[in-house]
């Protein structure tokens, strides 16, 4: 991210986006409904220094919003609890994080709060904890002195989360011996995966499936295991989408997104809180593989060969030219797991991501 535009463009955007709520559509209490992408997508655009015109492209998204609500009640500290997962409570939790922001350093703010909101990591279909990692990125990017608008931006990531904050019943911590791409492709899928997230995920918890399919990735030995472990999570995440990208092709982005979000925040963590973050981030895996993935995986091999020799400049910049906002996030993250692996089949899983998914 350059410092021109760390410093105006996307605080400029998030200014933008804080005046509208992190969920539109839906029922009366916005269940169901969809995720306002737009903060993540801008820091995504503005930190790969993408060919778009940011302002024209919140100019198109924006009109699908609805406001963001005012305040209501006061969240006190002692209180905190009663309040999670109260969906109408979102603008009372942003207030909430707005006034802890501005009296401690965000960093101790985070540490705080990601042990209570952790085990709620599937909340908004896991966009909770997606958006908390881009604001992550745009605060590290920006050193000793961030922005207010990127203060307020992780305020309103950890209000959705509160608000959404949705536990897993029977998470397991992993204890098996397989290594992550395979133990992705040995996760027990629902045999009904109809409905909204939320009804898959009840039937998910009651599964015989459950427990060993989370059991069955190869654990961390140690805390100074997870940033690396992580990573492969990320990349076989990645590469997985290839093989069941098709059953469900924007939800099933999040396999890897939402790993990649907890990698983006690790190193602002305590170290005691890495593998608990690990587990987590596991779960959520499982989950959307769960719930989403086709039993019949598609050929990786013929996929891969449809997209020859990608580069990540060729699968950022065909993110761009589509523009939407799931291509353009699971773009960041593909080359993002490319870097480290040099595996071709990674960017190939962007592009595929960018023929699977229609353009805005």
């Amino acid at each position: 991210m350059s410092r021109e535009a760390m410093i105006h463009k996307l605080p400029a955007a998030y200014e933008r986006l804080h005046a509208y709520g992190p969920e539109f559509g839906g029922d009366e209490e916005g269940n169901h409904g969809a995720t306002n992408h737009g903060p993540m997508a801008v820091e995504t655009m503005v930190r790969r220094g993408l060919d778009i015109n940011v302002e024209h492209w919140l100019d198109r998204y924006v009109r699908r919003l609805a406001e963001l609500p005012e305040a209501s009640e006061i969240i006190r500290p002692d209180q905190w609890r009663r309040a999670l997962g109260q969906a109408r409570r979102l603008p009372d939790w942003t207030a909430y994080f707005r006034y802890e922001l501005s009296e401690h350093p965000w960093p101790d703010v985070l540490a705080r709060w990601w042990p209570r909101l952790l085990p709620g990591i599937v909340a908004g279909s896991t966009h909770g904890v997606i958006r908390v990692g881009h604001s992550v990125c745009a605060l590290r990017s920006a050193g000793d002195a961030p922005a207010p608008q990127m203060l307020d931006e992780l305020a309103h990531g950890l209000a959705f989360w509160a608000a959404r904050y949705r536990e897993l019943a029977g998470v397991a911590a992993p204890a098996g011996t397989l290594a992550p791409e395979q133990a992705l492709q040995a996760v027990t899928r629902l045999s009904d995966q109809s409905g909204f997230i939320a009804h898959r995920l009840d039937r998910l918890e009651r599964s015989e499936g459950w427990a060993p399919s989370l059991r069955a990735l190869a654990p961390a030995a140690s805390a100074e295991d997870v940033p690396a472990r992580l990573e492969a999570l990320v990349d076989g995440a990645t590469g997985a989408y290839l093989r069941f990208g098709h059953g469900s092709p924007v939800l099933l982005v999040h396999a890897a997104t939402a790993p990649n979000a907890v990698l983006r925040v690790l190193p602002v963590l305590p170290t005691e809180q890495w593998l608990p973050s690990f587990t987590a981030a596991w779960a959520a895996v499982t989950a959307v593989i769960a719930t989403y993935a086709p039993a019949r995986p598609a050929p990786y091999g013929e996929i891969v060969r449809r997209y020859p020799e990608p580069t990540p400049a060729d699968a950022l910049q065909r993110a761009a030219e589509h523009g939407d906002e799931h291509v353009l996030k699971f773009a960041d993250t593909a080359a993002e797991a490319y870097d480290r692996t040099g595996d071709p089949g990674l960017l190939a899983a962007s592009l595929h991501a960018g023929r699977l998914i229609d353009p805005p």
